[in-house]
C-alpha cells in the first residue's frame, strides 16, 4: 500500500526527513489541519480509541508542522489527537516536520485516503484537492494512486450533486449508490427526490425507479405570462368597464361576460337596441 503513495510522499520524506523531530508537545498547542478531508468523525470509534490510548498510551505519534506563533498544525493523526483530548492527555508524542503548505496538504490528504472510513464525498474532495495542488489530470492522479481513471472520474462526478445531497452522503444518511442514482437530475430535482428517499426510506433500486419515473414525465409547458400583469392592460380593462357603467347609467340594460385564457382576455357586451322602460 505504501508504494502507491511514494510518488507523493517520497519528495517530502527525502527533503525533510533529516529535519523530523520526535517530541512531546502540549496537546493544546495543536491545531486541526485545514486540508483535512474528513469532516465527520464517528464518536463511538473515537471513544474506543481513547480507551485504548488510556490503557496502552499513544503507540503511534501524530505528525505536525511548526507555526510562526508557536503552535503546531496537525498534518496526520487527527483521530488520535481527538481521542487523546477526550481522555485528558496534557502532552502528546508528535513528529515535528518542516513542510510547505503543499506538502502538508498532500500528506494530510493521502494519510486519510490510505485509511478506511472516508465517505465518497470526502474521498472525491481529497482527489480534487490533490489534482489542484499538483496540477494533475485525472489520468495522472489515477496512475500515482494505483487506481483506474474511471474510479477517480466517478468519484469526482459526485461533486456535481446538489449541496444537500452531498451533505447527506457525508452524514451517511444515504449511500453513494443512492447519490449516483440522482446524478442524471437537475440539482432542484435532486433535492426533491432526496426528500422522498429520506421520508419513504427508499432503497437503491426504488430510488433508481423513482428517478426513471421522474425523467419519463412529460415536460410541463411554462404558463404564458398572465395578460393581467400588464399595467397598460389593466388600464384598458378599466376603460371598458367604465364605458359599460356609462351605458348603464344612460338607461340601457347591459349584459357582460368575461373570459380569460393563456393569451387573451375576452369581454362580451350585449346591448339591447332599446332602452329599458
Amino acid at each position: 500500500m505504501k508504494e502507491r503513495w511514494s510518488r507523493f510522499l517520497g519528495a517530502v520524506e527525502r527533503g525533510h526527513g533529516s529535519n523530523s523531530l520526535l517530541q512531546q508537545i502540549p496537546i493544546t498547542s495543536v491545531r486541526a489541519n485545514r486540508y483535512q478531508p474528513r469532516s465527520v468523525f464517528d464518536e463511538g470509534k473515537l471513544d474506543e480509541l481513547g480507551a485504548t490510548i488510556r490503557t496502552h498510551g499513544m503507540i503511534q505519534p501524530i505528525v505536525v508542522r511548526p507555526q510562526d506563533d508557536g503552535f503546531f498544525e496537525l498534518v496526520a493523526g487527527e483521530r488520535r489527537w481527538r481521542a487523546a483530548q477526550r481522555v485528558g492527555l496534557d502532552y502528546i508524542p508528535a513528529i515535528v516536520k518542516d513542510l510547505s503548505d503543499s506538502q502538508a496538504a498532500s500528506l494530510a490528504l493521502i494519510e486519510n485516503l490510505q485509511r478506511e472510513g472516508l465517505t465518497a464525498i470526502e474521498e472525491a474532495l481529497a482527489y480534487q484537492k490533490l489534482i489542484e495542488l499538483h496540477h494533475l489530470t485525472q489520468e495522472s492522479l489515477a496512475q500515482r494512486l494505483g487506481k483506474g481513471q474511471s474510479t477517480i472520474a466517478n468519484k469526482l462526478r459526485l461533486l456535481n450533486l446538489a449541496p444537500e445531497v452531498q451533505e447527506a452522503v457525508k452524514m451517511r444518511t444515504i449511500s453513494e449508490r443512492h447519490a449516483r442514482a440522482l446524478l442524471s437530475l437537475s440539482q432542484e430535482a435532486q433535492g426533491k427526490i432526496l426528500a422522498e428517499i429520506l421520508a419513504k426510506d427508499l432503497n437503491v433500486r426504488q430510488t433508481e425507479k423513482r428517478v426513471e419515473d421522474y425523467l419519463a414525465q412529460p415536460a410541463q409547458k411554462p404558463r404564458a405570462q398572465r395578460a393581467g400583469v400588464s399595467r397598460d392592460f389593466r388600464i384598458a380593462m378599466n376603460t371598458v368597464r367604465e364605458s359599460v357603467k356609462l351605458i348603464q347609467n344612460s338607461g340601457f340594460t347591459v349584459q357582460t361576460e368575461e373570459h380569460e385564457d393563456e393569451e387573451f382576455f375576452e369581454f362580451i357586451i350585449r346591448l339591447p337596441k332599446k332602452k329599458s322602460s
